[in-house]
């Protein structure tokens, strides 16, 4: 075996990175920005995300497989445990984890919390990233760096880096794929070229009408929204130039009262669900879709075991 020449290029790195902060630390928001399109649902409601979805980032050097958890929280229904299980599972497996701290905020008991639970994960990298950077001035991004600093050695956490970043105004999102990179193992590709998620298509789709039915409800609302695809289907006898997929799909909420809020006067707001939508779903699929919702109750579904399986949690 002879030695490799100074000028031999550097070896490929492959590996899993995952966001992790407080529910709406832009951890969503981050994912979609590296990844370059939609693959987790974003909103301005906290505790969106509810499954983890693998964003893939392709790069000459490395490929990073970016796993979005849900914000850990301290949990008030059995599905809040279970979602608090996963972030737990998903950070034991991963090779790189990036602790999501928004600037416009100060740091609060919930940011300790996680960088507690942190602190005793030893052997995984951690960077610990300043997102939403538009939103302050110089002087509040300079504070909450130092605060971050501060955190880490209060807590025996040796960050690998401290990287502001602004997922909106891409700034500094290059510089942190930059910065994960190395952390990772030397690997061929885990996943071919061009695969920007390993979400199944119909988790997808539901997590897009999810998206829109979250948008414009009331306050109490968000959590008792669950959307389950039961088919997708091509239509029969279409000609082999203008295809059309069937989805048909229903959204569940917890109590009766809810069914008119999701549905609006005259079936408006679940019209403009559909309506904003398809047209995410089409994008992603690449196919005109017929979209067929139906909104159910499922009586409390966040503290019943047995819905929750029915649900997908």
């Amino acid at each position: 075996m002879s030695d490799r020449s100074s000028s031999s290029p550097a070896a490929h790195r492959a590996g899993f990175a995952c966001f992790v902060g407080r529910p709406n630390a832009g951890k969503s928001t981050l994912t979609n920005a590296l990844v370059g399109t939609k693959v987790a649902i974003t909103s301005n409601r906290p505790q969106t995300t509810r499954h983890t979805v693998r964003g893939i980032v392709h790069r000459p050097d490395a490929q990073l497989v970016l796993v979005d958890t849900p914000g850990l929280h301290k949990p008030r229904t059995l599905l809040g445990e279970r979602l608090n299980d996963v972030v737990r599972t998903t950070w034991a497996e991963v090779d790189v984890i990036g602790f999501c701290l928004p600037a416009d905020q100060k740091l609060g008991p919930g940011d300790k919390f996680i960088a507690k639970e942190l602190a005793g994960i030893k052997k995984t990298p951690k960077i610990a990233i300043v997102t939403k950077t538009d939103l302050v001035d110089s002087k509040t991004l300079a504070e909450q760096l130092l605060a971050i600093h501060q955190l880490g050695a209060e807590l025996g956490i040796e960050w690998a880096e401290i990287v502001p970043v602004s997922a909106v105004g891409d700034q500094q999102v290059q510089l942190l794929a930059d910065l994960i990179a190395p952390l990772l193992p030397e690997s061929p590709p885990l996943y071919p070229e061009g695969d920007l998620t390993d979400e199944p298509e119909m988790v997808m789709v539901a997590e897009l009408i999810r998206e829109a039915a979250l948008e414009g409800v009331r306050d109490e609302l968000p959590h008792s929204i669950a959307v389950v695809v039961e088919e997708m289907i091509p239509r029969e006898n279409r000609p082999a130039d203008k295809p059309l997929l069937d989805i048909h799909a229903n959204v569940y909420i917890e109590r009766p009262s809810q069914k008119g809020i999701i549905i609006g006067p005259k079936g408006s707001r679940l019209k403009e669900v559909g309506m904003k939508s398809r047209k995410h779903i089409e994008a992603l699929l690449g196919t005109p879709v017929f979209l067929d919702l139906h909104v159910k109750v499922a009586k409390d579904w966040q503290r019943d075991p047995k819905q929750l399986r029915k649900l997908g949690f």
